[in-house]
């Protein structure tokens, strides 16, 4: 059988068989061409296993950055939802600003669980937590300003009005020369 002639298979007219049963050693006999080095393909796996593994490392890295940075687009929506409530106190405006209040403090509780996945030990998720505590807590104190400008925090002495004792005395008048 010549090499690269086509042969029938099993009654299949353009079979091709590609197995080399030559016993000449042909291609050792063809020089590599240039900037060609056989030694780059037979690299180590262990080489290849940890470039492996440092691409994974950069890949968790950049997507806890990213989720790190979430909290900062649902703070300029809250911001927006919370100028079209106004400040005037009615149903929709409570509930846009306990939105704003809610959703930072269970993202505050649950920032072990949201970094759990891009958790390695070549990976320091210490920025990246610290960057989504501050955004959560910028998006907690926007709710507390909202609440101060609706007039929900007691924020003025006459809100402690009826906490307070009743004022003493200072001058007593009493009846005089009844006038006739």
């Amino acid at each position: 059988m010549e090499k690269g002639k086509g042969l029938m298979v099993d009654g299949r007219r353009w079979a091709v068989d590609f197995t080399d049963n030559s016993s000449s050693n042909s291609t050792r006999d063809i020089p590599d061409p240039p900037g060609f080095n056989r030694a780059s393909q037979d690299q180590d796996d262990s080489t290849l296993s940890r470039q492996k593994k440092d691409a994974e490392s950069n890949w968790k890295a950049q997507k806890a950055w990213e989720v790190a940075q979430a909290p900062l687009k649902n703070l300029f929506m809250m911001g927006f939802m919370m100028w079209m409530a106004g400040s005037t106190v009615h149903l929709f405006s409570i509930g846009i600003t306990f939105s704003a209040l809610w959703q930072p403090i269970s993202a505050l509780q649950g920032v072990g669980k949201v970094f759990e996945p891009y958790k390695d030990s070549k990976v320091d998720l210490l920025g990246p937590k610290l960057l989504f505590i501050a955004l959560n807590l910028g998006g907690l104190a926007l709710g507390v300003w909202k609440l101060n400008t609706l007039g929900l925090l007691p924020t003025h002495i006459s809100d402690w009005v009826s906490s307070l004792p009743p004022a003493q005395e200072v001058e007593f008048s009493g009846g005089g020369f009844p006038l006739r």
